[in-house]
C-alpha cells in the first residue's frame, strides 16, 4: 500500500494517461464524478447527432424506404459484429437485440433442448446463488418449462456439482455485487470435460475487461448494452452462440426476424441458418442506433491499444481506489467486498457497511451523490452479518485517477462529519 497518494500524484497520472483523450467522447456534466458506468453507461457526444439523423433523416423523410437505403434491415447483424470484436467472437456470429433477460431465455431454453437431446439423464440447472436476480428468474422459468431442477450453489461449490446429470450452468462473469470475476476459461474447460454447456451473462464484462468467448470454448453468452457499451438506458442487449451449435438450435421466441425468409410471410418457421435465428422480432432502429455510437466509444480504444489498455487503466484506477479506501474508508467503518486481486476482480469495487456500523449506506450514497460523486446502493443480502453495499464503477475511457481521489475524499468527508444523517437523504427513491 501506498500511504502518500495525493491529488497531485492522481493528477499526473491523468497527464500521463494515453488514453485520457477517450474522454472527449463523451458529455460528461460538469463538477460531477461518475462511477457508476457499471449501471448506465455515460452519454457519447455522437449519440444525439446520430438519433436526430435516424429522426429526422432517415425516418423522417426516408420513411419505410430507410429498411433499405438506412441499412436499418441490418442494424441488429452490424452492431452485433462490433460487439463481437469486444468479446472474442468472429464476425456473424453475435446479434444485438432484445434485452439482457429476453436474450438469456432463448439461449437458456436452447441450451436445456441440445442438452437434454444428448442426455436423457442430463436434468440439472445450475446457477450462482447470489447471481443477479433477473438470470435466476429466467432460469427458474426455463426449468420449470423443460421439466429440470435449478440448484442455487455458492459460487465455490460450482465447479465439484459439473456432474453427468447437469445441463447447463448459467453463470455472469463478474459478479454485479461484488465485481468478483470468474476464470471463463477454467469454468468452461471443467462444464466441457463433465458434458455440461455453459451459458455466460457479460452483462458486467463486454467492454469492461478483456473477453475471449471463442478462445475460451464457451457454449452460449449474453449481455447488456446500457452498461460499459454506453449505449443508453433501455438499450438493447446482445446474443452470442457457439457455431458448434447454431445448426441444432432452436430458441423459443420465434418471431419473423429470425425466420430464413422473413418477408417470404410463409405460415410455417424455418430458422435461419446462422445467428440471426436468435433475433426474434422488429429491431429497434433508435436504440440500435444509439447502442452503435457508445459501442463505438469503445473501439476508439483499439488503435491505443484495444481491450488490454482499457483493462490495464481500469486495473490501476481500481487499485488506486482501494489504496486510499484502506487510508480513509476503512478505519471509518467500510469494510473491502471486492476480491483485492485485480485478476479476480472486474471493473468495480464495492465498499461494505454493516448493518449494526450505526451508518445509513442508503444515505451515505445520497448524501456523496449530492456533493456530486455519483455511485450507487445495493442492500445487503438479509442476513445479520450481511453487508450493505456502495458500488463504484471505473470505466477507463472516461474516468480519471483525480475522480478516484475526489470520489475517496468525498466519501469521507461524508462519513466522518455524518453528513448522512440529514434526513432528506434518508428518503427513498423508486430505483436505488
Amino acid at each position: 500500500m501506498n500511504p502518500t497518494i495525493s491529488r497531485e500524484d492522481c493528477a499526473a497520472r491523468d497527464v500521463a494517461d494515453v488514453l485520457a483523450p477517450l474522454r472527449e467522447q463523451f458529455e460528461l456534466p460538469a463538477g460531477v464524478v461518475y462511477l457508476d458506468g457499471n449501471s448506465l453507461g455515460a452519454l457519447p457526444a455522437a449519440t444525439s447527432a446520430r438519433l436526430q439523423q435516424v429522426l429526422a433523416v432517415e425516418w423522417g423523410r426516408g420513411l419505410i424506404r430507410s429498411w433499405n437505403d438506412a441499412g436499418w434491415i441490418g442494424m441488429a447483424q452490424r452492431v452485433g459484429d462490433k460487439i463481437a470484436r469486444l468479446v472474442g467472437a468472429a464476425p456473424g456470429e453475435l446479434v444485438a437485440a432484445d434485452s439482457t433477460s429476453v436474450n438469456l431465455y432463448k439461449v437458456l431454453a436452447a441450451a436445456a433442448t441440445i442438452a437434454r437431446e444428448d442426455g436423457a439423464s442430463r436434468r440439472v440447472i445450475v446457477a450462482e446463488r447470489s447471481n443477479f436476480p433477473t438470470d435466476l428468474y429466467i432460469a427458474e422459468s426455463v426449468a420449470r418449462q423443460h421439466g429440470m431442477d435449478l440448484e442455487l450453489l455458492e459460487f465455490d461449490d460450482i465447479e465439484a456439482r459439473l456432474r453427468d446429470d447437469v445441463a447447463v450452468l448459467t453463470v455472469t462473469q463478474v459478479h454485479y455485487r461484488s465485481g468478483r470475476m470468474a476464470d471463463m476459461a477454467r469454468l468452461c474447460a471443467r462444464a466441457r470435460a463433465a458434458g455440461v454447456l455453459t451459458v455466460w451473462d457479460l452483462a458486467h464484462s463486454a467492454g469492461a475487461v478483456p473477453v475471449d468467448l471463442n478462445g475460451a470454448g464457451a457454449d452460449f453468452a449474453v449481455g447488456c448494452g446500457y452498461k460499459y457499451l454506453n449505449g443508453g438506458p433501455g438499450a438493447p442487449g446482445f446474443c452470442w452462440v457457439h457455431a458448434r451449435h447454431l445448426a441444432r438450435l432452436r430458441q423459443p421466441l420465434t418471431g419473423w426476424m429470425g425466420h430464413a425468409a422473413p418477408f417470404a410471410f410463409e405460415p410455417g418457421y424455418r430458422p435461419a441458418p446462422g445467428i440471426e435465428r436468435c433475433l426474434c422480432g422488429t429491431p429497434p432502429i433508435l436504440g440500435l442506433g444509439a447502442l452503435e455510437c457508445g459501442v463505438d466509444t469503445v473501439l476508439a480504444a483499439e488503435p491505443l491499444g484495444g481491450m488490454q489498455a482499457l483493462r490495464a487503466k481500469s486495473v490501476q484506477l481500481s487499485q488506486c481506489f482501494i489504496e486510499l479506501a484502506r487510508q480513509r474508508l476503512l478505519p471509518a467503518g467500510c469494510t473491502l467486498q471486492s476480491p483485492a486481486d485485480p485478476r479476480q476482480r472486474g471493473s468495480q469495487v464495492s465498499l461494505g457497511v454493516a448493518p449494526d456500523s450505526g451508518i445509513d449506506a442508503y444515505a451515505a450514497m445520497q448524501a456523496l451523490i449530492a456533493r456530486g460523486v455519483v455511485g450507487d446502493y445495493r442492500a445487503g443480502d438479509g442476513s445479520a452479518a450481511g453487508p450493505h453495499l456502495l458500488r463504484f464503477g471505473f470505466t477507463p475511457l472516461y474516468t480519471r485517477f483525480v475522480d478516484v481521489f475526489d470520489a475517496v475524499h468525498a466519501l469521507h468527508e461524508v462519513l466522518q462529519g455524518a453528513e448522512w444523517r440529514q434526513p432528506r437523504f434518508a428518503a427513498r427513491a423508486a430505483v436505488t
